[in-house]
């Protein structure tokens, strides 16, 4: 096969402990998968069923310096656990899940908020808002056999020093064993895919200059500067 253009490197995620890296295939990410989060969205936590949206891979930033993105005045950072899966499959049983997971790692999913509400608003989709370049600050990959399943433990965001967003990640409505059986009945999972497990309540926005850190238990944290 002759590509009529060299096609763009494949995104990849550095793992803690290895020479050899990730390869990134697609981000699904589950919305308001906090109780405290949905009310803070307006939602009613115990009605809703899961649901997912997705991000191009080659929206993912290491941490460090992350641009500012155009077209917002309203950038809500969102702590989350990554979920990388290192095999796929469709219709998963729960209690197999979690057999299929790589490792975890840190993840900020950052979103235009107010570009996300007008297209609540209008009935539209939320790429916009939630794929845009850069959108998905990502830290390095803990395997499994190095840090073991990350199901209870505290997770929390603070912007120049102050914190913002505290929780558990026993606290997630859809457990990750859930999170993936069902993704797994709307899309063959495979080998490279990311899953953002949601946020908990206290997002809030970022503006260039803030230096913004995200600490979960079992993994090293992410730090990242909004730069202008």
């Amino acid at each position: 096969m002759t590509f009529e253009f060299e096609p763009a490197p494949r995104p990849a995620l550095p793992i803690l402990g290895r020479e050899t890296v990730f390869p990134v295939r697609r981000i699904f990410c589950v919305g308001r998968n906090y109780a405290a989060h949905a009310r803070e969205m307006g939602k009613d936590p115990d009605r809703e069923p899961p649901f997912f949206f997705t991000k191009p891979a080659d929206a993912i930033i290491a941490p460090g310096p992350v641009p500012y993105p155009p077209l917002t005045q309203d950038l809500h950072y969102e702590a989350e656990l990554v979920v990388c899966l290192g095999q796929g499959g469709r219709d998963i049983p729960q209690t197999a899940a979690l057999e299929h997971v790589f490792g975890y790692a840190v993840g900020n999913d950052l979103t235009r908020r107010d570009l996300q509400g007008e297209a609540k608003k209008m009935g539209r989709p939320w790429d916009m808002a939630k794929g845009f370049d850069s959108s998905a600050v990502i830290g390095p990959i803990g395997s499994v056999d190095k840090v073991g399943h990350l199901v209870q433990g505290a997770i929390t965001l603070s912007v120049n020093g102050a914190e913002k967003q505290r929780g558990d990640l026993s606290q997630m409505i859809w457990s990750i064993p859930e999170v993936i059986s069902i993704l797994s009945t709307y899309v063959e999972l495979a080998a490279g895919d990311l899953i953002m497990t949601g946020t908990p309540a206290g997002v809030g926005a970022l503006v260039p200059g803030d230096l913004c850190k995200i600490c979960i238990e079992g993994l090293p944290d992410l730090e990242m500067r909004m730069t202008g």
